[in-house]
């Protein structure tokens, strides 16, 4: 991986070079009542860069930093799939680059302008306007998470 930094989120490029995959087991793996040994099915190979990317040339990964979405389930240090090819619409998270800073949040659109809505209620939502240095850079399309 390719890695770059910058103060709230740290860039990665996916290694597609060994893109082998990991052993799967596609056993079903029950989250309820244990499932009968017998139902195995065998292993097979799973990239997940295969899995999670669409488009290889637009997408970058990139590790949370900071609390302010964590109500929508990213956590810092969590690992943000971003694809810069798709468009950035209303309700959509989306990496942004704001006055020198990246930052991820909601993308709220509305009749009076651009927001960006933090899912904690701890920050305050964003108004673009004009005197903004703003970029909607990509948009977050899967999160790998530590457990």
């Amino acid at each position: 991986m390719i890695q770059s930094q910058s103060k709230s989120l740290s860039f990665f490029s996916p290694d597609y070079s060994n893109s082998s995959g990991a052993v799967f087991f596609d056993a079903g793996i029950s989250a309820g009542i244990p499932s009968p040994a017998e139902d195995f099915k065998g292993e097979e190979t799973l990239s997940l860069d295969n899995m999670l990317v669409k488009n290889r040339k637009t997408t970058f990964y990139a590790r949370v930093s900071g609390q302010s979405m964590i109500g929508a389930g990213l956590d810092d240090n969590d690992l943000l799939v971003i694809d810069r090819s798709l468009e950035p619409i209303n309700n959509r998270i989306a990496v942004c680059f704001l006055d020198g800073e990246f930052t991820v949040k909601r993308l709220r659109v509305e009749k009076d302008g651009v927001w960006l809505q933090p899912e904690n209620p701890n920050y305050q939502a964003i108004k673009i306007n004009e005197d903004n240095n703003f970029v909607i850079w990509g948009i977050v399309t899967n999160v790998i998470k530590k457990v």
